[in-house]
């Protein structure tokens, strides 16, 4: 999978349902019934990024997580932070 650092118009055309693209990431925050509920889908996330070697940003809250992807070593947003939010929307059970 090419580390190339996509540019805002392919971002825009690949964008995974429920996620915003920033400047130089990729974020979706979900809200959850409890907040154990949020951390083991935080926990799912980080079992993936270790399978991959590719690791979002997430920021656990009361009901909340907050998840972050984006390529350091590229300043901004690849291929990888795509498949990385796909694969989030999988373990939610949403297309995209």
């Amino acid at each position: 999978m090419s580390r190339r650092r996509l540019t805002p118009e392919e971002i825009t055309a690949q964008l995974p349902e429920g996620w915003s693209a920033h400047e130089t990431w990729l974020e979706r925050t979900l809200t959850f019934p409890t907040y154990r509920a949020g951390l083991d889908l935080a926990l799912k996330i980080a079992e993936h990024a270790e399978a991959v070697d590719h690791h979002p940003d997430l920021l656990l809250g009361y009901r909340l997580l907050t998840v972050r992807y984006t390529t350091h070593d590229r300043g901004g947003v690849t291929r990888h932070d795509v498949a990385g939010a796909a694969f989030v929307n999988g373990l939610l059970g949403v297309a995209g």
